[in-house]
C-alpha cells in the first residue's frame, strides 16, 4: 500500500499504461528486429535494400497483427467488466 493507502492496482492510470507499453512493444519489436536482420542479410548477400525493405514490410504486417490482438484483449476485458457492474 502507498501513503494513501491505495493499492498499486487502484490507480487509474495503471491500465493505461499497462496497453500503452503492450502496444509500444508491438510497434518498436518487429521493426528493431527486421531492421537488424535486414541490415545483416543485405550485407551478407549484396541485396541492398531488398531483404531489409522485405522484412520492414513484414515486419509491419506482424505489428498491425499484435496490436489488433492486444486492442482485442483489453477491449473483451473492459466488456467483461462492464457487464459485470451492470449485474451488480
Amino acid at each position: 500500500m502507498d501513503k494513501k493507502g491505495l493499492k498499486n492496482k487502484d490507480a487509474w492510470w495503471a491500465p493505461a499504461l499497462e496497453i500503452f507499453s503492450a502496444v509500444s512493444i508491438w510497434i518498436a519489436g518487429p521493426i528493431i528486429i527486421a531492421l537488424l536482420l535486414g541490415k545483416y542479410l543485405d550485407d551478407r548477400f549484396y541485396t541492398k535494400p531488398w531483404i531489409f525493405l522485405g522484412l520492414t514490410a513484414f515486419s509491419f504486417i506482424i505489428s498491425c497483427y499484435g496490436i489488433f490482438r492486444v486492442v482485442k484483449r483489453y477491449m473483451e476485458k473492459i466488456s467483461k467488466e462492464g457487464q459485470n457492474e451492470e449485474s451488480k
